[in-house]
């Protein structure tokens, strides 16, 4: 999980210039190239201090007397040295645009596809709207430094740099004056360096928080309406815009702080050359146009620590965003894929577990040394009270995480040897929720196997004895599902949802309480589906109403994280446990009468 506590202490994490360091080594696509827009952001910065001293020429040398010859080849001169300098800056800029976008796409992509790569264990732990902030907010926070701030570094410092170099040769007295003007001003700077720093970080921190926030209530906006939670969902969604609000200004206005005293140093300092100048200039030898040609140096040379405070907020604001970047690209991935992963037989798979213990990062173990055998092609139901750790198991037979100890064969192969692609393609699993993505019925039931036309995806349907239901639709197979398949029913997601796991043809099928939040028509529906799609596969069915797990070939019964108990539905009613226990309450929450007779019917 990406916390605070892991930024403060993680060393990589740290310090400024190391983050910085890091990012840069993560984003390849700013370093390819980097080397020509340094030479002419270089080039346009030597013509920048060319220009003072082509005014000083004309002042001492074209003035007294008027040499119009001299000044109109200088003036040209100088007009060449303005047009180059445009386009220098331009191609410059035009590269570290392109340069720029291309890396922030890449990280992007790179985050988006680590955090799918993570565990259930970190899927669970930290919010989706986190997650959403690192691949959105926090790398947009980024644009600004790397289309302008970073390099403003550079050409700032040789700026500043050369122009010190040419004030020395026009005037040490000047310059040691702006110089001794200049310390106290970059002592104020250093001392509030870190608290800059630690105020940016909590900004992006709240940015991260409130977008969860407003993702959550978003989502569940269905409940929020019916349950009449509009006061208690916006006071939270308030809360959290107020805290990134509040975060954002303190930062800001500390960045702020910096602005009126650089202004008022460029002030005070131009007006120390000028009185300077004219006053003592004559004595020191300097003439009009050395004095004219100090002050534009001086101007360039202050322009730097004008532009210092915004090009220190975007670095800090940048700095801040890469670190929490760079937290979840720190995160392990625990689901290694092997490099050379076996393949698996085609059919029904056999389930094998050993020993299999599970916990969520550093929480309580939810699994407690789970031991089972499922033969291939047999029906199995996993049932349990809620929080005894069943979606867990399954979740794990998917390998969406490893277990902590303990092994699982699938096929009679270590599932962690497993090539992905096989996994993928042998292994199916439909979630409790049906989750669909926002297109058609058609295309959701072709993503389970690529290159699936739509004749496959009508074929898989009328297997699972769905053509009917589809013919019923408006648009049949080109209907629309909604976002999150929100515009059909929950028990239509479902089905949905089986067709396309179906139409992959697995050898092993997980379902996670199919029928727990649908209708009784509707049960009877994906019921007949799921007796269908179990055919010719394994299948291990997450029970929650038991009329599923009476239809299994053998019941699995955990409790509080341990397998408890296993036989077929009439073993384990007659042998009065945690099951018969589950039956009888079940039972009498769907009103159909007393204790089953011997052979395990009501």
């Amino acid at each position: 999980m990406v916390t605070e506590d892991h930024l403060r202490t993680d060393p990589a994490l740290r310090g400024s210039l190391a983050v910085l360091r890091r990012g840069l080594r993560e984003s390849p696509e700013l370093r390819r190239g980097l080397w020509l827009t340094v030479v002419v952001s270089l080039g346009v910065t030597v013509a920048e201090l060319t220009t003072p001293l082509l005014v000083q020429q004309v002042f001492d040398r074209g003035l007294d007397p008027f040499r119009p010859g001299f000044v109109w080849t200088i003036c040209a001169v100088a007009f060449l040295v303005v047009l180059v300098t445009f386009v220098g800056a331009r191609i410059a800029g035009r590269r570290l645009v392109r340069a720029s976008e291309l890396a922030l796409r890449n990280l992007r992509v790179r985050t988006f596809r680590h955090i799918h790569r993570l565990s259930i264990a970190d899927q669970s732990e930290e919010k989706r709207g986190v997650f959403v902030a690192r691949v959105t907010a926090d790398v947009d926070a980024l644009q600004e430094f790397m289309e302008w701030g970073g390099v403003a570094w550079i050409v700032s410092g040789t700026q500043a740099a050369g122009a010190l170099v040419l004030m020395l040769v026009f005037s040490w007295q000047l310059t040691l004056a702006i110089v001794l003007l200049l310390i106290p001003m970059l002592a104020i700077v250093g001392s509030m360096q870190a608290r800059l720093t630690q105020a940016f970080n909590v900004a992006r921190t709240r940015v991260g928080q409130m977008l969860s926030e407003v993702s959550e209530s978003v989502m569940g906006a269905a409940v929020v309406r019916a349950y009449g939670l509009e006061q208690h969902t916006h006071a939270k969604v308030r809360r959290a815009i107020d805290e990134r609000y509040r975060a954002e200004v303190l930062a800001h206005l500390r960045a702020a702080t910096l602005w009126p005293m650089a202004t008022a140093f460029y002030a005070i300092a131009l007006a120390v050359v000028v009185a300077v100048g004219s006053g003592l200039g004559p004595d020191w030898g300097l003439t009009l146009g050395r004095v004219t040609a100090f002050l534009f140096l001086a101007t360039v040379f202050l322009g730097v620590f004008m532009d210092l405070p915004e090009i220190y907020a975007e670095t800090q604001t940048a700095i801040a965003g890469w670190r929490k970047i760079l937290a979840v690209l720190d995160l392990p991935l625990d689901v290694v894929e092997p490099a050379e992963g076996e393949r698996l037989a085609s059919g029904p798979l056999p389930i094998v577990a050993r020993g299999v213990r599970f916990a969520y990062r550093d929480g309580p173990e939810v699994l407690l040394g789970i031991s089972l055998d499922v033969p291939a092609g047999a029906h199995v139901a996993i049932v349990g009270a809620t929080g005894c750790g069943k979606t867990t198991f399954a979740k794990l037979l998917a390998r969406l995480a490893d277990p902590t100890a303990g092994t699982i064969e699938i096929g009679g192969i270590d599932l962690r040897r497993i090539d992905p692609d096989a996994r993928r393609s042998a292994i199916r699993m439909v979630p409790q929720d049906g989750f669909l993505f926002d297109a058609t019925i058609g295309v959701n039931v072709r993503l389970g196997r690529p290159g699936a036309t739509e004749r496959d995806a009508r074929a898989a349907l009328e297997e699972l004895g769905l053509g009917a239901w589809v013919d019923t639709l408006p648009q049949g197979l080109a209907t629309p599902v909604g976002e999150r398949g929100e515009a059909l029913s929950a028990g239509e997601r479902q089905l949905v949802a089986l067709a396309r796991a179906h139409i992959g043809d697995p050898g092993l099928l997980i379902l996670d309480e199919a029928t727990s939040a649908v209708d009784p028509a509707t049960e009877r529906q994906i019921t007949e589906a799921l007796r269908r799609a179990s055919e010719g596969r394994t299948t291990v069915t997450i029970a929650h109403r038991l009329s599923t797990a009476e239809a299994a070939d053998r019941v699995f019964v955990f409790d509080a994280g341990r397998l408890v108990e296993s036989g077929t539905h009439a073993e384990l009613v007659r042998a009065g446990g945690v099951y018969a226990r589950l039956y009888d309450r079940w039972l009498g929450n769907t009103g159909s009468g007393g204790r089953p007779d011997g052979d395990g019917r009501p």
